[in-house]
């Protein structure tokens, strides 16, 4: 049994600037918090600046801000870890 990915929808149009900037950032966000989550880390606080732009550069993702990695440990924390 395979599964088939989610279809990818555009984005609507006519939005300010700001909001497709936070959604791709949550997105990333995101993504990199999974990766973290699969790699055993489950503590935000050991989800380092460092360790989060790692997992960037392995899973191919480009190089996340500050804003971005306190995002991620957010995510983690949300996570119930």
């Amino acid at each position: 049994m395979t599964i088939e990915p989610v279809k990818k929808k555009p984005l609507p149009a006519g939005l300010p600037r700001e909001w497709y900037e936070s959604h791709n950032r949550r997105l990333k966000a995101m993504r990199l918090a999974i990766s973290l989550l699969d790699s055993g880390t489950y503590d935000a606080r050991r989800a380092t600046n460092r360790k989060i732009r790692t997992m960037a550069v392995r899973t191919g993702v480009h190089r996340p801000s500050n804003v971005t990695c306190k995002l991620v440990r957010a995510f983690i924390v949300s996570n119930g870890a």
